[in-house]
């Protein structure tokens, strides 16, 4: 049996999913504090409407101490006191509902805060019953247990006066890492997941959940090199991993009919195949990221290099056939990322033609796609002048590790943080063209960027060839034409340094994708196999002259064509 045979015969809700992502700090500001919320979140429902989505994922908006923006958790059963309130979040989830929209919650079970009551109690004294929750440890030689480093710089572990131990935080020092090899976390957890799912909730995207699991020993890392080093050959699809997924979806996920998305850093094809095989019981699908590091180096996510076009679609196309028996999550923008069209296409004279083609390669690949907020509209990455201007605890430790402890540059870590910085995508929802681009009538959390009276949903909305409406057509087609989510993919021209061309096809039905990647006219002789019908969709307007054997391509140009 073919795969999309095979793929109609198991038709899901959430493979036929558009999802749109809104990180609740930057949306839309209720009460003007300078801080998205979602009663903001509420007023622009009818905007996610018709946009087409059908499925929302929400990032954190649980209790917390905002050392990361919400993915500290401090209370699992509890709203942000910035945010609202639980009524409010309940008014959300009817008002989505009630709009045929489904909402996803992100589900943060690596670590917790260390405001969370678990930890309160875990370092209160080394015998009390909430001690072994967490990875508690003596020193070595007057130093922390091994030799980790965090994800956000420094040591992996933290010295408690207290009980004169350390506790061990893979993410920043207030996000303290759960011993999921303790019954009674795991226990809580599900306990915790049900509660939501009770409520309504359509399913979870999963946090680092492939984290979870350590390696017992936690040994150091192998190095002659001093100073603290990433461990995560310990922890990254660690030893018990697939054994506590397999156990979480015992227990609550398949009790429920809801649709679980993990994000799983540094995960292969091979590994993917573990989490996402419908036979295996563990989750739907899983964010993998190749193609999101094409253009890091060799030494961190700060030091850029140049990306192809042919490795992007070696990558992508890997994924695409490849994935035998699980499902693809398609995306290229989220909180964590720059903006799209500042890092794949041209932000500058051809943004909304690079956006518009960025969409089409989105919308008509195999799997379910995310849509990033603002992505919709074609907001691009920002150049605060001053590192004052950033937030994100992330880019404020690089800065201050590389200009104060490596004595580099201010320009050339400025630029690194323009390039790659989370703050790109985290600036405020450009709504119109008033103060703050109409997010706030306070003083916002984190400055919109400067180029919000250009850009922004206004404007989108009424202009009927913006980007706002190519989006909306894209999902409108998405949805009509089962082929775009489930058929073959095949790849042509795999070399070609401008093209990407691919085929998508489903019993009888197959079109033709063909999107130009550069700035400049570029010719394509179609395939000989293929015999154009009509053009579906595309981001110019095309003349009657038009070749149909060799198409002459304007910068960024997009196409989608059905096949006789």
């Amino acid at each position: 049996m073919d795969d999309n045979k095979q793929n109609m015969q198991s038709r899901k809700w959430w493979k036929e999913a558009v999802v749109y992502q809104i990180y609740p700090r930057s949306f839309k500001d209720s009460n003007n504090d300078g801080i998205g919320d979602l009663r903001g979140i509420i007023s622009k429902l009818d905007y996610l409407k018709e946009l087409g989505i059908n499925v929302v994922w929400l990032s954190p908006v649980y209790k917390s101490p905002n050392d990361d923006n919400g993915y500290d958790v401090s209370d699992y059963f509890d709203i942000m006191d910035e945010f609202g309130t639980l009524e409010d979040w309940q008014e959300l989830i009817d008002g989505l509902h009630k709009r045929d929209i489904r909402l996803i919650m992100d589900l943060v079970v690596n670590h917790t805060s260390d405001e969370h009551q678990w930890f309160i109690e875990s370092k209160s004294s080394v015998d009390n019953p909430y001690r072994d929750y967490y990875f508690w440890s003596d020193g070595k030689n007057n130093m922390e247990p091994n030799n980790w480093s965090s994800a956000f710089g420094g040591p992996a572990w933290k010295y408690d006066e207290n009980t004169k131990q350390y506790y061990l935080h893979i993410f920043s020092k207030k996000q303290v890492d759960l011993r999921w090899d303790n019954p009674n976390v795991r226990k809580d957890i599900y306990q915790m997941m049900k509660w939501w799912l009770d409520k309504g909730v359509d399913g979870f995207r999963m946090d680092v959940i492939n984290y979870i699991s350590k390696e017992e020993s936690l040994p150091d890392v192998e190095t002659d090199q001093p100073g603290y080093h990433w461990g995560g050959k310990y922890f990254v699809n660690g030893p018990l991993l697939h054994e506590y997924l397999q156990e979480m979806n015992s227990e609550v996920l398949s009790k429920y009919d809801i649709m679980t998305v993990g994000e799983t850093p540094n995960v292969t094809l091979e590994d993917a195949k573990l989490f996402a095989d419908e036979s295996r019981k563990e989750l739907n699908m899983v964010f993998q990221f190749e193609h999101m590091d094409i253009d890091v180096g060799a030494g961190n996510k700060w030091e850029t290099v140049s990306w192809t076009l042919p490795e992007l679609k070696r990558i992508i196309t890997k994924w695409q056939t490849d994935l035998v028996n699980g499902w693809n999550s398609i995306f290229f923008g989220s909180h964590d990322a720059p903006r799209i069209v500042s890092r794949f296409g041209d932000d500058g004279l051809y943004r909304v033609e690079s956006a518009k083609m960025l969409a089409t390669l989105l919308l008509t690949l195999k799997g379910t796609p995310y849509i990033y907020q603002g992505d919709e509209i074609g907001m691009t990455n920002v150049q605060f002048p001053v590192i004052d201007d950033y937030r994100d605890i992330e880019i404020l430790n690089m800065y201050r590790e590389a200009v104060f402890e490596k004595k580099l540059p201010v320009e050339q870590v400025m630029q690194a943080i323009y390039q790659k910085g989370r703050d790109n995508a985290r600036t405020p929802l450009q709504w119109d063209d008033s103060i703050h681009g109409g997010f706030t009538k306070g003083v916002p959390w984190i400055n919109v960027n400067p180029n919000y009276k250009a850009i922004n949903v206004e404007k989108a909305l009424e202009n009927p060839d913006s980007i706002f409406h190519y989006y909306k057509k894209l999902i409108k087609l998405r949805k009509e034409y089962p082929a775009f989510v489930y058929g073959d993919y095949e790849l042509f021209d795999a070399d070609n340094e401008h093209i990407f061309a691919y085929k998508r096809s489903m019993g009888e039905e197959s079109y033709f994708v063909v999107l130009n990647f550069s700035s400049g006219n570029v010719s394509y002789s179609l395939p000989d196999c293929l015999s154009i019908n009509e053009l579906l969709t595309g981001n110019y307007q095309l003349s009657d002259k038009d070749n149909k054997n060799n198409l002459k391509l304007n910068p960024y140009e997009a196409r989608v064509y059905r096949l006789y």
